[in-house]
């Protein structure tokens, strides 16, 4: 013990030395010198942080439907999480006078018709699809369910990672009186389910309520729908009554579906396959 003390290399330098080792500097083989190794460490430090590192790569997020209710808030949505938005409907850009519009790269064309609109799956990573209509049930069958079937076909091609299709909830007796809208909604269903196995998902919510834009007007369906999702979300039993427990569904805010659609097109390890609307309400209330 007397030999260490009375050396050269004192106990309070042996520990600075332990001490500067652990912050991973080396100092010189003269363990007197210890002002020189810090300016070297400084000088790496600071050369390695003016280094160029290219950024990340940007998911682009396709939206077909992007001008309508839900697809704009999606396309909003989308925007504020940092993705490259692109949107693809039969009008094209958005009446919406809002600025995030001008951050949408707007396409037009007809699902109907593959030509008119295969270019706007260039560089594409995700999609979501809003497409949906009434009316007779034929037309309702083409455009719920042959459209959305072209769009995933086409998807599948060009080798797109993931796929979220807005369907909707089973209404029970409505089923019938609607049979075109949801023979259509089903059939895309499958169709997706099975070229996106684990890729895909689809989100079944049923009355979407926010404020909707109808020419001039601002429609506030909140106003109906925020107070029923509070009473009929704490009324699951009900909606299991056969025929008309659909009626029993909660409506569900233009936001949280919004929300959880992003989601569900951009995080890997969001769950594939069917979301009804307690899901729905489950996935918009966490981070």
């Amino acid at each position: 013990m007397s030999r260490l003390i009375n050396s050269s290399f004192s106990i309070s330098k042996f520990i600075n030395v332990i001490a500067i080792g652990r912050n991973g500097r080396f100092m010189s083989s003269d363990l007197n010198k210890t002002d020189e190794p810090f300016k070297v460490e400084n000088a790496k430090i600071e050369e390695a942080e003016t280094v160029d590192v290219p950024p990340p790569p940007t998911e682009k997020l396709l939206v077909l439907g992007g001008n309508g209710f839900v697809g704009s808030h999606i396309c909003k949505e989308a925007l504020n999480r940092g993705l490259t938005v692109a949107s693809l409907s039969r009008r094209g850009r958005s009446s919406i006078k809002e600025p995030w519009v001008n951050n949408v790269q707007w396409h037009q064309g007809d699902l109907l018709s593959t030509d008119s609109w295969k270019e706007a799956l260039k560089g594409v990573t995700s999609i979501i699809s809003c497409i949906g209509g009434f009316g007779s049930n034929s037309f309702m069958y083409k455009i719920n369910g042959t459209a959305n079937i072209n769009a995933i076909r086409a998807a599948a091609e060009e080798g797109v990672k993931r796929f979220v299709y807005i369907s909707a909830a089973d209404f029970g007796v409505v089923n019938y009186l609607l049979r075109g809208y949801y023979e259509g909604k089903r059939a895309a269903e499958t169709e997706l389910l099975t070229r996106y196995p684990y890729g895909g998902v689809i989100l079944r919510p049923g009355f979407i309520h926010g404020t909707r834009q109808v020419g001039s007007m601002k429609l506030p369906l909140g106003v109906i729908g925020s107070p029923l999702e509070m009473v009929l979300q704490h009324a699951k039993p009900l909606s299991q009554v056969p025929f008309v427990g659909g009626l029993f569904t909660p409506p569900v805010s233009v936001n949280a579906v919004a929300k959880v659609t992003v989601r569900a097109a951009t995080d890997p390890v969001f769950p594939p396959g069917i979301v009804d609307v307690y899901g729905i309400l489950r996935y918009s209330q966490q981070r």
